[in-house]
């Protein structure tokens, strides 16, 4: 199933409102329960975090910056 335009463009939207706050706030629960690593290791955990949560994500954002092709003008 294909998403329109315009549901792709509310998708990515909520997602970023509401989604990658929730996704942040888990990612640093997560990493504080384990004992603290050094700055080193705790930077590339959250790099990892950062890039793991848009994996899934990429085709709901890609082409919802452009004009909408579904468009007739």
């Amino acid at each position: 199933m294909a998403l329109s335009y315009r549901n792709r463009k509310r998708l990515a939207l909520f997602v970023l409102v509401i989604g990658l706050p929730v996704y942040i706030v888990l990612a640093v629960t997560l990493v504080g329960l384990i004992e603290r690593p050094s700055i080193w290791a705790e930077l590339a955990i959250y790099v990892a975090l950062g890039i793991l949560w848009i994996l899934p994500l990429r085709k709901v954002f890609l082409g919802v910056g452009q004009d909408d092709p579904d468009r007739r003008d």
